[in-house]
C-alpha cells in the first residue's frame, strides 16, 4: 500500500516537472522533442535516485549535530526540518503563483537550442523540482527499495504521458 501511495504522490508531484519539460522541449525541432523528453526524464530519474540515497543517508544520522536551547538536533532532525520548510515555502509560492498568474514574459518565445543542452537542463532543473517528491518519499516510507521503485514507476508514467501533455501545452499555451 505504501508503494502505491508513494508512486501516485510522485506522479502528482511530478506534474510541474512535466510542464516545465514541455516548455523546454518546444524550443527544439519537432523531430528531437520526443528524444529530449525521454532523455531528460531518464536523467531526472537518475538524479532523483541519487538525491534520494543522499537524503536517506542523512536521515540515518541520529547522533546529535547541534545543541540549541537545551535541545539536541541530529542530522535526521535537520534534514526533515529543512525538507518541511522547503515544502512549506514551495506550497506558498505555488498558491501565490496560482492567485497572481504567470510573470508577464512567461509566454515570450525563446531561441531554439541543442538536444543535449535541453536534456541537461531538464536533469538539472529536476533536482529542484524533485526535492518535494524526495522529501515526501523519505517522510512517508522507511524502506529505500520501495522509495526507489516508486520513483522509477512515476518517471516511467511521466515518460508515457509527457508527449500528450506537451501536445496539450503546445495547443493551449495560455492555460
Amino acid at each position: 500500500m505504501a508503494f502505491i501511495t508513494l508512486a501516485l504522490l510522485e506522479i502528482v508531484l511530478g506534474i510541474d516537472n512535466i510542464i516545465f519539460l514541455s516548455i523546454l522541449v518546444q524550443r527544439l525541432p519537432a523531430r528531437l522533442q520526443h528524444r529530449a523528453r525521454l532523455g531528460g526524464l531518464a536523467l531526472a530519474m537518475l538524479t532523483r535516485i541519487v538525491l534520494l540515497f543522499s537524503i536517506v543517508w542523512l536521515t540515518r544520522l541520529v547522533q546529535p549535530w547541534l545543541q540549541l536551547a537545551g535541545r539536541s538536533f541530529s542530522g535526521r532532525d535537520v534534514v526533515l526540518l529543512l525538507g518541511g520548510l522547503f515544502l512549506l515555502a514551495k506550497s506558498v509560492l505555488e498558491i501565490h503563483q496560482t492567485l497572481e498568474g504567470p510573470a508577464p514574459d512567461a509566454g515570450r518565445a525563446r531561441p531554439r537550442v541543442q538536444l543535449l543542452a535541453v536534456i541537461v537542463q531538464i536533469g538539472l532543473i529536476d533536482i529542484v523540482f524533485s526535492l518535494d517528491s524526495v522529501f515526501t518519499a523519505v517522510g512517508l516510507v522507511r524502506e529505500l527499495p520501495v522509495m526507489v521503485a516508486a520513483i522509477v514507476v512515476a518517471i516511467l508514467v511521466m515518460m508515457w504521458v509527457s508527449g500528450s501533455i506537451s501536445a496539450f501545452i503546445s495547443r493551449y499555451p495560455t492555460i
